[in-house]
């Protein structure tokens, strides 16, 4: 049973733009936090944007903040991160997460309990 299952990752260059796109189970996407993660070869897992799907406040990482754009479907119970201009740092793989409830220290992947697959972004400089 496939409950948040990413897709829209690839290689970009430098400067481009890339559009993720994670859907999920109704139970899991309705008034909860949904959360974007990644994680970069050696690197810790990080969060980089969320949305309270039940109001949808806004929350990003410093490093992203007027890049990347978090955002909802309620319709098709999807959730959306829209990246523009990638840096090679972007690099890696990308993680949609949720957990039900707020999204209180959303940052700190154990407070996730549902996790998809994971899809790879790749920037090149």
């Amino acid at each position: 049973q496939v409950q948040l299952a990413e897709s829209g990752g690839g290689s970009v260059q430098a400067g481009g733009s890339l559009r993720l796109s994670c859907a999920a189970s109704v139970y899991i996407y309705l008034r909860n936090c949904m959360t974007w993660f990644r994680q970069a070869p050696g690197k810790q897992r990080e969060g980089v944007a969320a949305i309270y799907t039940g109001g949808g406040r806004t929350y990003y990482a410093d490093s992203v903040k007027g890049r990347f754009t978090v955002s909802q479907d309620n319709a098709k119970n999807t959730l959306y991160l829209q990246m523009s201009s990638l840096k090679a740092e972007d690099t890696g793989m990308y993680y949609c997460a949720a957990r039900i409830g707020d999204c209180d220290r959303w940052t700190l992947p154990e407070r996730f309990g549902y996790w998809g697959q994971g899809t790879q972004v790749t920037v090149s400089s």
